[in-house]
């Protein structure tokens, strides 16, 4: 195999994984490492591992997507979503399998210092994650075809990838992780929202039971709206109740991207979304970084 071949079999690697959506897989390392640090129980080897098992996990979840939409022809030359490595004929199935266990299977091998570190229960947790990533378009009842995909997104990357990381360094449950994984999820989640808005059509058409398809795109749109709003009601929420530093407002920095985000939504259809899913993974970003730097404050 020539160099050039090799130079673009990874870039085929590189788009399969969908880079610009894999920075919102730290958002929720971000602030549930800030919690921690908090109550001065950080550790830092702890939560750089969290993080490559959580961008491993997308990876590979990102992988199973997009060899089963393949496989059942959700993907195909009509497809309005940026190109998939399959439906292109730039990857084999057999060749994405290959890549789905050796991702899971790095992502289980790693995982096994944390369970060593903080106990069985994040081995339970682990196995529970990698299974949902494979069931999220794989299986006899694929998550993502029956309108479940939201659900598992905003638990899995959100709630239980903040919380996992806070109780990998405290080794103990907190209220306020849980507290602070909310937005986090919702606004990872609200990738996935744009996604399934975007395609609701196309998806309609091949069975693919998203709650844009079954509920409509107004549904859709008024859930990007609804996650938004009660994102940025959280940190005001905490500085309320929990009489906290004015820091801990830090995430309304980026409130004027969200309203664009919004106008974008409303007036968006099709191959126009593409821009506005990237930002809307950017967004999660900036927001939990905002909030996880408020938390320290």
């Amino acid at each position: 195999m020539t160099e050039d071949i090799k130079r673009s079999k990874l870039k085929i690697w590189i788009l399969a994984s969908r880079p610009k959506t894999l920075p919102a897989a730290a958002a929720p390392i971000f602030v549930g490492t800030a919690v921690a640090y908090t109550s001065n129980e950080q550790n830092f080897w702890a939560a750089a591992i969290a993080l490559i098992c959580s961008l491993l996990i997308q990876i590979g979840t990102n992988f199973v997507n997009d060899l089963y939409d393949f496989l059942k022809g959700a993907d195909d030359e009509n497809r309005v979503g940026p190109t998939r490595a399959l439906a292109a004929g730039w990857i084999s199935p057999t060749e994405m399998k290959r890549a789905i266990a050796t991702v899971f299977g790095i992502t289980f091998l790693l995982g096994l210092f944390l369970v060593y570190h903080a106990g069985w229960i994040i081995l339970l947790i682990g196995i529970i994650s990698i299974i949902s990533g494979y069931a999220y378009t794989a299986g006899p009842y694929p998550l993502a075809y029956n309108g479940l995909g939201d659900i598992f997104v905003f638990l899995f990357f959100g709630v239980v990838a903040t919380v996992g990381t806070y109780y990998v360094q405290a080794l103990h449950y907190s209220w306020f992780a849980l507290l602070a994984s909310v937005p986090v999820g919702l606004l990872i989640a609200n990738i996935l929202v744009v996604n399934n808005y975007r395609d609701a059509i196309e998806d309609k058409k091949k069975n693919k039971n998203t709650l844009a398809v079954i509920f409509g795109k107004k549904f859709a749109r008024t859930q990007y709206y609804f996650s938004v709003l009660l994102s940025y009601i959280i940190p005001i929420y905490v500085f309320i109740k929990f009489n906290t530093s004015p820091f801990i407002l830090f995430p309304l920095l980026s409130l004027p991207f969200a309203i664009k985000l919004i106008f974008e939504i409303k007036n968006k259809e099709g191959k126009s979304l593409n821009k506005t899913l990237e930002l809307t993974a950017k967004l999660s970003i900036l927001f939990s970084f905002l909030f996880a730097v408020g938390i320290i404050l």
